[in-house]
């Protein structure tokens, strides 16, 4: 397994597991956007050429609950295939997250997951990540 920066001939696969993370439309935009500005960093695991299997996107936040530090590294994205989970794929795209973080000067790398995610909240622990703070957030409609 090869962890890699993404390259512009990813954008299909990267769009194929945007759509499985997050079921919305607008991802097509939002990778060409990202190849057009050169945005933050996104690594992709690749099983062999032009076969990706997961990625992980990174932002940078003004603020991250429980860090000290500001800006912060934030895991906005990650995700591996259901069939090669288990199998340090993940663990070696968080991985290069952090140490994309620590060669720019960074101490502290953030990330949130849904409060149901159990499988998530369980990765980043085994990875960990400590976990700062429960949110619930909350909207209504008001016209």
């Amino acid at each position: 397994m090869r962890i890699r920066a993404v390259e512009s001939s990813d954008a299909a696969e990267w769009l194929r597991m945007r759509a499985l993370l997050w079921p919305a439309d607008g991802h097509a935009g939002e990778i060409e956007e990202y190849f057009r500005t050169n945005g933050g960093p996104v690594f992709v695991a690749e099983a062999s050429p032009g076969h990706l299997v997961g990625f992980i996107e990174l932002g940078l936040r003004a603020y991250a609950e429980g860090c000290d530090s500001s800006p912060v590294p934030f895991i906005e994205g990650w995700y591996v295939d259901p069939e090669f989970r288990r199998a340090g794929v993940g663990r070696d795209l968080v991985r290069a997250a952090e140490q994309w973080a620590r060669d720019r000067g960074f101490t502290e790398i953030a990330s949130d997951v849904e409060l149901e995610n159990d499988v998530s909240i369980a990765s980043h622990r085994a990875l960990g990540y400590e976990e700062t703070s429960r949110l619930v957030c909350f909207r209504r409609t008001i016209t």
